[in-house]
């Protein structure tokens, strides 16, 4: 099943999420990645990841791009059965891999490009495969950018310990967009996406848990840049709103100063805090009490409320010739007390995580 620190690895959104170049890059670029997480609750070390990946993006014929990636991930440790218990309570643990790729084909016009992209995802007891077709058009200023996209996967799950009747699952996706240049030093950029999901959302793995078969999310994300001129820097803000039909609604707010130094260093320090409510069907300790035959029912501390910040920084250096590194570390901590507009879950640990990464681009 797609693991629960997976928006820390997954593979960029099969949906563009920033209506970006207006024209064909003048140069292309590969990435090697390395990426060590780890999370942990009071008194127990729960799972841990170490992930290599690849990036690439060349263009070719003059109106065309391609880009793609490739990433591994180990995995190890224990997972939540439920509430506070840990499915390696016993000394088996989890132990399992991911390997994943997607790749992208972009063809660009006097006043609009479009994008024709596909992605796999293979884990031992989770395969999905998802394609998308996206279109970016822009104003004859080139001061507005409108984005369209439109992205469908085919998922199947089949637990380790037991068959599944039917693991399927299908999504699709549906994106709306524009970015905007407001002067020279200020840009915004406002995106509505749209989710539809049919099939098994259930968790396998953990004991009574019954989710409904049919899954709706509209999501709202804006960000906005300035640049300061004479600091050399850029001010980064987002905002993020979320509405699931399971009955949570989240809230996040990013905040990021990239400050540009001597030498050919870069330094971005990062802030986000999130909020979100318990879905209809969460139900809080002791489990199983809440718990109805027949009936939608989950103990998945991921679908209880809570609030959670996250902090980061990362350093950028750039070598000669097209070479640059890069060093990031971020610190995740989630609490019930938290929550904002609400109260928290009851009787839940906190939950913590980091994550270090590290990386080489090359231009050519």
């Amino acid at each position: 099943m797609r693991p629960l620190w997976a928006a820390a690895l997954a593979l960029p959104g099969i949906l563009p999420a920033a209506a970006v170049a207006q024209s064909v890059p003048d140069q292309g670029i590969f990435t090697l990645s390395y990426l060590d997480y780890r999370d942990w609750q009071p008194g127990a070390d729960r799972m841990t990841v170490r992930s290599p990946s690849f990036y690439v993006l060349a263009p070719f014929a003059e109106k065309w791009t391609v880009q793609g990636s490739v990433v591994y991930d180990q995995m190890s440790g224990a997972s939540p059965l439920w509430f506070n218990t840990l499915s390696g309570a016993s000394g088996e643990g989890v132990h399992d891999y991911r390997t994943a790729g997607d790749v992208k084909v972009t063809r660009y016009y006097d006043r609009y490009a479009i994008g024709i992209g596909g992605a796999y995802s293979h884990e031992r007891d989770y395969i999905s495969r998802a394609a998308s077709l996206d279109v970016r058009w822009w104003t004859a200023d080139r001061n507005t950018t409108l984005a369209f996209g439109f992205g469908g996967s085919a998922d199947y799950i089949h637990p380790t310990d037991r068959n599944l009747n039917d693991g399927n699952r299908e999504t699709y996706d549906y994106l709306i967009g524009i970015t905007q240049n407001l002067s020279p030093v200020d840009i915004v950029q406002s995106n509505v996406t749209y989710n539809d999901g049919r099939g098994y959302y259930s968790d396998p793995y953990k004991p009574l848990d019954t989710r409904p078969e049919r899954r709706r999310i509209l999501a709202w994300l804006t960000r906005y840049n300035h640049a300061f001129v004479e600091q050399n820097a850029t001010l980064r803000l987002g905002y993020r709103f979320l509405n699931d039909s399971f009955g949570g609604t989240s809230n996040a707010f990013d905040i990021a100063w990239v400050q540009t130094l001597p030498q050919g260093w870069t330094l971005t320090p990062s802030y986000r805090y999130y909020t979100q409510g318990a879905a209809d069907f969460y139900m809080n300790p002791p489990y199983p009490s809440g718990y109805v035959r027949g009936g939608y029912y989950s103990a998945d501390t991921r679908l209880a409320a809570f609030g959670a910040m996250t902090f980061g920084l990362r350093a950028d250096y750039d070598l000669t010739q097209g070479w640059s590194l890069y060093l990031s570390a971020d610190y995740y901590r989630q609490d019930p007390s938290w929550r904002a507009f609400g109260e928290g879950s009851p009787g839940i640990l906190t939950f913590s995580a980091r994550w270090f990464a590290a990386g080489v681009n090359k231009t050519f």
